[in-house]
């Protein structure tokens, strides 16, 4: 027997729906971890990231955090984080975070045929545009100089073809206003292909980015990558993370070399990673956000560095639960544990059980609870009290 009470509450009872995670820096260096429990918080600058806890910053206009290719990314000169597919019910929306306000904005955009939560993104520094590349096409859009929305709609446009199809899966990264594709089909291991922002077009030939000795470093496998900032000034260095996590490049686009140092503790093809001055920072997709010391004049100091926990967002956030974030409904199904009504479910009433009230076979009370926990799913709460009270009359 299914008491009405038991199946409602299964029903309406919260269930934790899946975050996904990402990390940015203001232009102070702060380091923010959206969508943690739930929550958004400020772990401050590096020197704070070792104890203590994380101050919470979640605000009111925030997004959920839920989308299937979520990406932060800082605008210098705005000191805003904008925000990518943050909300999967708008993925074509830009979120704004105003890092000095603390609050949030919501930028609609037309994006036509353009699919946000699908694509691969950078942000120019100098220009504050997004280019994207879907299915080996080149789109952009320009966020101008905004640290809030504005009540305009913004436009996707579609540039040009990209040179490498719609097989690709575009690995880029930015450094001195140009896009940098590692992995592009043909290409030299160690080498790769560039676009050059301000004057829109694909250099014919590919650069090669060996290490200090000369010798080739750089796979060409998918990976995520993310720029280290200056003080001042477009980046000059990247950091290349091959999905493999088997160690981390960083490339630098002015002396065409290639460090090589310790690949993230996490393995993780789905982590985000986010660049500042002096650390890279990676958020798995368990919600652990740790990082990698980095000195941009100490390569020495480099190849001796190791991946650390940021200590205070652990502290704030556990990883454990880290990615799960707000509520949802539960709903009943035919068979499964603490959630469902079933009956073999672990915690909902057993059609083996005995029952002194029950005067019916126990397949009976099986099949009636079986046909009330269908009929939740496609009635919705009102059914499910009609429903209640037949497979109580079992």
């Amino acid at each position: 027997m299914l008491p009405l009470l038991t199946l409602a509450a299964l029903y309406i009872a919260p269930r934790a729906v899946r975050a996904t995670p990402c990390v940015a820096m203001d232009i102070n260096w702060n380091l923010y971890a959206f969508g943690l429990n739930g929550k958004d918080w400020s772990a401050g600058t590096q020197d704070s990231w070792g104890s203590g806890t994380a101050t919470d910053v979640t605000a009111s206009g925030r997004p959920p955090f839920d989308g299937t290719n979520t990406t932060c990314y800082l605008a210098q000169f705005s000191n805003a984080i904008y925000v990518i597919d943050g909300d999967k019910s708008n993925p074509s929306d830009i979120h704004i975070f105003d890092a000095g306000a603390k609050s949030w904005s919501t930028q609609k955009t037309n994006a036509g045929s353009f699919d946000p939560a699908s694509a691969t993104f950078i942000l120019d520094h100098d220009t504050n545009v997004f280019y994207a590349v879907l299915n080996g096409e080149l789109w952009d859009l320009d966020m101008g100089a905004l640290v809030t929305a504005n009540s305009s709609a913004l436009n996707w446009n579609d540039v040009e073809a990209t040179p490498y199809g719609a097989d690709y899966k575009p690995t880029m990264a930015l450094a001195q206003n140009h896009i940098h594709f590692i992995g592009v089909p043909g290409a030299t291991t160690g080498d790769l292909d560039i676009f050059v922002i301000h004057f829109s077009f694909f250099q014919p030939d590919a650069q090669a980015y060996p290490s200090s000795s000369g010798s080739t470093v750089l796979p060409a496998q998918h990976g995520k990558t993310s720029s280290f900032f200056q003080a001042a000034g477009v980046q000059q260095e990247f950091a290349y993370i091959p999905d493999d996590g088997s160690a981390t490049y960083v490339v630098n686009v002015e002396s065409n070399t290639t460090q090589t140092v310790a690949g993230p503790s996490s393995k993780d093809a789905s982590a985000f990673y986010f660049a500042g001055l002096t650390a890279l920072v990676q958020v798995d997709s368990a919600g652990a956000v740790s990082y990698l010391p980095y000195n941009q004049n100490d390569t020495a100091a480099n190849a001796a560095a190791k991946w650390t926990s940021v200590a205070n967002l652990a502290s704030a956030a556990p990883a454990s639960s880290a990615a799960a974030s707000g509520t949802g409904t539960a709903k009943a199904t035919g068979t499964g544990s603490a959630s469902s009504a079933s009956g073999t479910g672990s915690s909902s009433s057993s059609g083996s059980s005995s029952n002194s009230s029950s005067s019916g076979s126990s397949s009976d009370a099986s099949a009636a609870a079986a046909v009330s926990a269908r009929g939740v799913m496609a009635t919705g709460l009102a059914g499910a009290f009609v429903l209640a009270l037949a497979a109580i009359a079992v």
